[in-house]
């Protein structure tokens, strides 16, 4: 039901279509017993499916109602609302402009003072529905307005590919229940944990921060930062701080325990470096190792940053530096990593 609801339809004339498809040619009386509706509540929902081109009456049984075959109808009401949300995408994007173009007039609009529980919360849950790619936070075990399990927008947004990078203090591992980390790990979100943070922080994008402001005392209250050079210096002091931090995984793909990479990578990355190193692309070495593409393209990105790689050639220079090459090759050689298929890749 709330899948059409999404696409108009009220909860009755969801019922009664859904009725309709597996029933076929039906009367009014029939399609209410069977709805468990109010034959006038019926009779109003197939007249608003008729309007719309969705049901029609049945040509070789009057009074009687059949069903526009889904997959035209609704194919086009889902046409239409792509083509509204394209254009609402549109205007968004103009009015963002144009509340940077005014911003640019007056400083005092480059950063935002938002005060209340409410209000930041909002603004919380904002920032990560509209980031396009990617989430940075700096995490603390004193949540001031929005806990873990109450953040939904996060769930939508890594739904939807939006990539998230989050460094956790130490001690929220000892309050936060494991299960919940392990559960963001199989969202293929990548997460790290120092001692201590800076500060609260969340990124989206590299052009919007947002960080909340702990007074004594006083209702919570934060900072929305829009301005390119303020935002510049966030990002920077995350990487700085993202590249010192220990990456979490999980110690076994079917268990909730947590481990951290202390010592440089682990047998798997060792596995994909040198299925890379030995000309596999990524979807192959997927194939190889029977894990998923994502989780490939995810490890490799670790690597990457953590050996502040920006391309995959310095990977590889940054991996034989750390004597990464030789370790990946031992493995290779021991495991019988390098298939027939990944050793004619050249």
């Amino acid at each position: 039901m709330e899948v059409l609801g999404a696409l108009g339809f009220s909860p009755e004339e969801a019922t009664v279509y859904r009725t309709l498809v597996g029933l076929g040619a039906t009367g009014l009386a029939d399609l209410a017993r069977r709805c468990t509706m109010p034959d006038a509540d019926v009779e109003q929902a197939v007249l608003a499916l008729r309007a719309r081109g969705l049901v029609a009456e049945s040509a070789v049984a009057p009074g009687r109602w059949v069903a526009a075959p889904p997959g035209v109808a609704l194919r086009a009401i889902v046409n239409d609302r792509r083509h509204e949300l394209e254009q609402a995408e549109l205007a968004a994007a103009r009015l963002a402009e144009a509340h940077r173009t005014e911003a640019s007039v007056d400083v005092h609009d480059l950063v935002e003072v938002v005060i209340g529980a409410g209000a930041v919360g909002q603004r919380f849950h904002q920032l990560q529905l509209g980031a396009v790619s990617e989430v940075c936070a700096f995490v603390t075990d004193r949540p001031a307005v929005v806990t873990a399990d109450e953040n939904s927008a996060e769930d939508i947004a890594t739904a939807r590919g939006v990539r998230y990078r989050v460094v956790l203090e130490r001690d929220v591992l000892e309050h936060e229940p494991q299960a919940n980390v392990a559960a963001v790990l199989r969202r293929e979100e990548e997460v790290r944990v120092v001692e201590r943070v800076p500060t609260k922080l969340v990124i989206a994008d590299g052009r919007t921060a947002l960080v909340p402001l702990d007074v004594e005392g006083a209702e919570p209250s934060a900072l929305v930062i829009h301005a390119a050079g303020l935002v510049g210096s966030l990002v920077a002091l995350f990487e700085s701080v993202w590249r010192d931090a220990w990456p979490l995984v999980l110690s076994t793909p079917d268990a909730d325990d947590i481990v951290e990479m202390h010592s440089g990578p682990d047998e798997f990355d060792l596995q994909v470096l040198s299925l890379l190193l030995a000309g596999a692309s990524d979807a192959r070495v997927a194939r190889q190792l029977d894990v998923g593409l994502r989780t490939v393209q995810r490890r490799v990105r670790s690597l990457m940053d953590a050996t502040g790689s920006t391309t995959r050639i310095q990977l590889g220079w940054a991996a034989h530096e750390r004597g990464w090459v030789a370790r990946a090759s031992t493995d290779a050689a021991a495991t019988d990593i390098a298939a027939p298929e990944v050793a004619g890749t050249a």
